[in-house]
């Protein structure tokens, strides 16, 4: 049987919360696929129901639990059609967990970055206090120095209220 896996959510490097929203296309072994979320220090599996006989959208999600021990905040989120061969077809996205980067993270907003911007100055205008380590660590894919950032580029600025 051809496979085939089509995962539209979650892109790389999306920030994630608690419950992480997987959908796609897939087509696996009796309509099952596995999901694996870990750091490498800890890891969370669930399923998720898929086409058997053609490729088919689906929507899954998959709960990590309260306080996991999870040290990076990088995690990658594996999905692979393994029901019937544990050598099967997988996809591996890496994706950035909120609350690993900052406590109590309930989503984020996107920011567009204004001439004379510096990550701290933004971090005392959203925060109240001139840590911009949240707002780095939610942007490590696209700022790898904090000290070098540009006008017009869009970040993301993780958030902890409801």
């Amino acid at each position: 049987m051809s496979t085939n896996l089509d995962i539209q959510q979650p892109q790389p490097f999306d920030l994630v919360g608690q419950t992480i929203l997987i959908s796609g296309n897939a087509v696996a072994f009796e309509g099952t696929l596995t999901i694996n979320v870990s750091d490498g220090h800890d890891e969370f599996t669930s399923f998720t129901t898929v086409g058997s006989l053609a490729l088919k959208q689906f929507q899954g999600e998959i709960t990590i639990s309260d306080n996991p021990a999870f040290q990076l905040s990088r995690l990658f989120v594996r999905l692979a059609d393994d029901t019937g061969n544990e050598n099967g077809p997988s996809v591996t996205i890496p994706v950035l967990y909120g609350p690993k980067i900052l406590p109590g993270y309930t989503g984020y907003r996107n920011y567009t970055i204004q001439p004379g911007d510096t990550l701290t100055k933004i971090a005392q205008n959203e925060y109240g206090n001139a840590n911009f380590q949240p707002i780095f660590e939610a942007n490590q894919h696209i700022i790898s120095n904090p000290d070098l950032i540009f006008a017009r580029q869009v970040i993301r600025i993780p958030r902890n209220d409801t």
